[in-house]
């Protein structure tokens, strides 16, 4: 799913899982963005850390859906 940006306070759904995951953190490096994200009602332990991707209609991570889109939210 392609957003306008990924910000902190987003919930993202890992396609893989179905699990919610909560965006705690963005920050750029030289040459790309990354997001720290945390699972819902998990631990301490549950982080990620996600590459943004970049396209000409906005931004992703990569194996994660954007939760408003998704319609059992």
């Amino acid at each position: 799913m392609i957003v306008s940006t990924v910000q902190s306070g987003q919930l993202w759904q890992w396609e893989e899982t179905g699990e919610r995951w909560l965006v705690t953190k963005v920050y750029s490096e030289v040459f790309a963005s990354h997001a720290i994200l945390r699972k819902v009602g998990g631990t301490d332990a549950d982080l990620l850390r996600v590459k943004i991707e970049n396209s000409g209609e906005g931004v992703s991570l990569p194996g994660f859906v954007f939760t408003q889109e998704v319609e059992d939210f």
